[in-house]
């Protein structure tokens, strides 16, 4: 079983965005929040939060769910028939991390298309759109993800996602935008999240990443789409009862703004200007976005476990991703004692040749 990580500041926690505990004001907020229950569509906390996210993103309509897997699997068994295919990208979360749930749940094909740091080219997608055959499965679904997990939280451009809408819509099929850390894409780029809303048929975000809320997602789309992805969420167990304890602290992450994340990516910069600043460190500046970063320590793949475990011991904590790297997340509970920390930690590990 493993340890809890302290609450405390003997620890650098950069796992994952998904680790921040819920603030002062966002405890209080849950502890007061008025609810009704939301299956019957009456508590008013969650109700308020959709019609708010709804307008945010320029959309119709929203539904709360209990996680952004729960909101991706909703979005492609209600845009999908069993038997489609849906075009996603090749290390996009829902190929990679979601349990295999578009073919498991949804009954449909993925055909994953490689990219550059997520970003296709538009004549890679049209060439992945299936001719009319009855040997062939009909494409159903476009898929992209924005800001790129894997690619070390790559934003997508907009010119990028409005063209892959176009051709999706040339050829029939809706477009669906995974938006786990669309607020980090949004602030990053500059961009209203009514535009990227504008951009696509369907959009998830998730609060319990840049946001910092416990738990939660949201699914944005027209009214029949949203009706739809109820059902389907009642389907998986995704309905709460009084979930407005839970939309309450999303609230307060609202009302605070996003401006907490230009740090957290600023916090990732300095990180990786430190780490590549280290001798035999690998990583490409350019290519950091957002909050996340990867990077390659010195020597085979199998070595860089150990690279791992000596940042632990000196209270810094990241993952590895296989051969992408070592990944750090910066993160609201992410300061710049810990990116100095960390850097710090490195340049010993590195010297103790792990």
């Amino acid at each position: 079983m493993t340890a809890p990580i302290p609450n405390d500041n003997s620890t650098s926690d950069f796992r994952s965005d998904t680790i921040t505990r819920p603030t002062q004001e966002m405890r209080e907020a849950m502890a007061k929040a008025v609810v009704g229950d939301d299956v019957f569509g009456d508590d008013p906390t969650v109700n308020s939060l959709e019609e708010r996210l709804a307008t945010l993103f320029g959309k119709a309509a929203a539904l709360f769910v209990p996680s952004g897997t729960m909101a991706n699997v909703c979005a492609i068994k209600s845009h999908t028939q069993p038997g489609d295919e849906v075009i996603l990208e090749a290390q996009s979360h829902i190929f990679a991390n979601e349990g295999a749930s578009s073919a498991w749940i949804c009954g449909v094909q993925v055909h994953s298309v490689t990219s550059r740091r997520g970003i296709f080219e538009i004549d890679q997608l049209r060439a992945a759109v299936r001719e009319e055959d009855i040997h062939h499965p009909r494409t159903g679904l476009f898929v992209l993800e924005n800001s790129h997990n894997y690619h070390g939280g790559a934003v997508i451009p907009l010119e990028v996602i409005e063209r892959t809408h176009q051709l999706a819509d040339s050829v029939g099929v809706p477009l669906h935008i995974d938006g786990a850390r669309i607020w980090n894409a949004a602030v990053a780029s500059d961009t209203p999240l009514s535009t990227y809303g504008a951009s696509c048929e369907s959009l998830m975000a998730c609060f319990s990443k840049g946001l910092g809320c416990p738990v939660g997602s949201a699914l944005m789309g027209n009214a029949k789409f949203i009706a739809q992805a109820r059902r389907v969420r009642k389907a998986l167990g995704g309905g709460m009862r009084q979930a407005g304890v839970l939309a309450a602290a999303i609230h307060v992450a609202l009302d605070s703004g996003f401006d907490h994340l230009r740090e957290d990516h600023r916090n990732a910069r300095e990180l990786a200007e430190g780490l590549a600043a280290l001798d035999g460190m690998e990583i490409d500046l350019s290519a950091v976005d957002t909050n996340i970063i990867f990077v390659k320590p010195p020597g085979p793949v199998s070595h860089w476990s150990g690279f791992v475990s000596g940042l632990e011991a000196r209270g810094v904590l990241a993952i590895q991703l296989g051969d992408l790297g070592v990944r750090f997340v910066t993160h609201r509970d992410v300061t710049a004692q810990d990116v100095s920390r960390s850097i710090g930690a490195a340049k010993d590990v590195l010297a103790s040749s792990f």
